[in-house]
């Protein structure tokens, strides 16, 4: 008999990964409020808010799904306040009462942020937060709730997802592809940028092995590839890909410079400046995350760094139906 797979967010980004990665060998069922991105989903999709406890125990209660991957909730970070956030906090809250109605669940896998810290900040241990957005404070609020509830039937690990990339990615780490792609992109001059990111489809390589082993329950953990990589030599795969050339370089002050305009241009009413501050500080910044226990379950990932690169680049063209 087939095992049994419920993803809450699987018609967002990594969800739709995680749903081409079992709807062959497993049952899979897709609790969303939006639309699958991948039009070939729809018949593993059920529109459901998590919101709605009642709709989300009769899902849950019909379904009786094996595993759980709780994948959705509110990532934007232009909320002002938690109560915009209610996916996040009140969301958790019914998907664990629902976990605990479904005594068919062996274990799950809630999704928190890398944002429960400010970009830059390496924390001591899972406990240590440093928030810098409301989206980072109420993803700090489901963590807790997930360690103080009494999840009696079924075990359960939190991971923390880096900055992901990848097939059907949107806003704002397409965004490095899609300015590569423009010629927009100048990497600051001699600067050796080192950043833990992850290929999608390693991620959900991880997922998979979390969900067998035991080794991790009740723990939180980084979701990454395991690899640093190095900003500039990534920005040559992807522009190799695109223009068979590497990515220019122009000094810091130059890149500063630009981002004050974009910030300003921003505040005039345009949406999406190709630079701002905040976006060079995310670049420039070194991103460390301690993956070690993760590693030494899952060992080796599937995809290279240049392997996901081709992968994504490829998909991009076809998305666009460019002949490749």
């Amino acid at each position: 008999m087939k095992k049994r797979i419920l993803v809450t967010g699987g018609s967002g980004f990594v969800g739709t990964n995680i749903i081409d990665f079992y709807k062959e060998s497993w049952d899979v069922l897709n609790l969303d409020i939006i639309e699958p991105r991948n039009p070939d989903h729809k018949d593993y999709w059920k529109k459901i808010d998590i919101l709605d406890s009642e709709s989300l125990n009769k899902e849950f209660d019909n379904f009786k799904p094996d595993f759980v991957l709780h994948m959705a909730a509110r990532t934007d970070l232009d909320g002002e306040n938690l109560l915009e956030y209610d996916a996040n906090i009140k969301g958790v809250e019914n998907i664990i009462n629902a976990t605990n109605r479904t005594s068919s669940i062996k274990k799950i896998i809630f999704a928190s942020s890398r944002l429960v810290c400010e970009i830059g900040y390496e924390p001591m241990d899972e406990f240590d937060y440093k928030p810098s957005t409301v989206y980072g404070e109420s993803k700090i609020i489901g963590e807790k709730i997930v360690r103080d509830a009494k999840i009696e039937n079924a075990d359960w690990i939190i991971v923390r997802p880096t900055s992901l990339w990848g097939p059907w990615f949107g806003v704002p780490y397409k965004n490095f592809f899609d300015v590569i792609e423009k010629k927009l992109y100048y990497h600051p001059k001699g600067e050796k940028i080192y950043k833990k990111f992850g290929f999608v489809l390693n991620s959900v390589y991880i997922l998979n092995v979390l969900l067998e082993d035991d080794t991790l329950n009740k723990k939180t953990v980084y979701l990454s590839d395991f690899k640093e990589l190095e900003v500039k030599n990534w920005a040559d795969m992807i522009s190799i890909c695109f223009h068979n050339k590497k990515v220019k370089q122009i000094p810091y002050f130059v890149l500063k410079t630009f981002s004050v305009f974009g910030d300003l241009s921003k505040y005039i009413g345009f949406k999406s400046p190709p630079l701002t501050t905040f976006r060079l500080n995310n670049l420039t910044t070194q991103m460390h995350y301690n993956t070690l226990e993760v590693e030494n379950i899952v060992k080796e990932l599937p995809f290279s760094l240049e392997k996901g690169t081709n992968i994504t680049y490829e998909w991009l063209m076809k998305k666009q139906n460019i002949k490749i």
